[in-house]
């Protein structure tokens, strides 16, 4: 009996650490993707002038540092992955009140940014997040730190499918305000996604120390 549950418990440790070493590869190919679109969306987005350009380019910017540290905590034990899950959701949510920001600074000075610019690059972030989102998606059920990491991203490719229907509306319309409505629509999903893993995060730290993550 004694060698059995042995047996299991190295079987059940071997499967975590296939896991976590699986989760770090996919965390490192997304961590590149969003550093390397950061780059090429923020010089976009000032040169266009678009609010919700460079709204997606930050928010590259905070998944790229948010992907970060799940590699740092990959393995750790599970409150110390909640807390670094509240740090990010702390940042989810000054992202989203940044993004908001902006979007009513654009609109009171009457910015129209420019359409072509902002569909050529909100077509490239889409598949630069729907190749995320796929590598993602076997973890979108895991603890707080890895649906932190899930939510992130399908915010992503919500907002850059919302950039390029704005690319479409500043176009037709000649005006910036559909650009605006998508930037606020953003902040709006990034405030949602902090308040999500925020109350996971909340809810692990309450468990009895040792206890596993669902």
């Amino acid at each position: 009996m004694s060698a059995s549950c042995c047996d299991h418990c190295q079987a059940d440790n071997a499967a975590e650490s296939l896991h976590n070493q699986t989760y770090r590869r996919v965390l490192w190919a997304v961590l590149a993707i969003n550093a390397v679109m950061f780059a090429v969306e923020i010089g976009a987005g000032l040169a266009s002038r678009s609010a919700s350009l460079q709204a997606d380019s930050l928010d590259f910017l905070g998944d790229a540092a948010n992907y970060a540290i799940s590699l740092l905590v990959v393995g750790m034990a599970l409150r110390v992955r909640a807390r670094a899950s509240l740090a990010k959701a702390l940042t989810m949510g000054i992202f989203g009140l940044w993004v908001i920001g902006v979007a009513g600074w654009n609109m009171a000075t009457g910015i129209t940014p420019q359409a072509y610019t902002m569909g050529v690059v909100g077509i490239t972030a889409l598949l630069a997040n729907a190749a995320s989102f796929g590598l993602l998606w076997r973890f979108r059920a895991g603890d707080s730190n890895m649906r932190s990491a899930w939510i992130c991203t399908r915010n992503d490719v919500i907002g850059n499918i919302a950039v390029m229907l704005a690319a479409f509306g500043v176009f037709g319309t000649g005006a910036g305000w559909p650009d605006v409505i998508v930037a606020a629509v953003m902040g709006a999903l990034a405030l949602q996604g902090a308040v999500v893993v925020a109350r996971q995060a909340m809810a692990e730290l309450e468990l009895p120390r040792g206890a596993p993550a669902e």
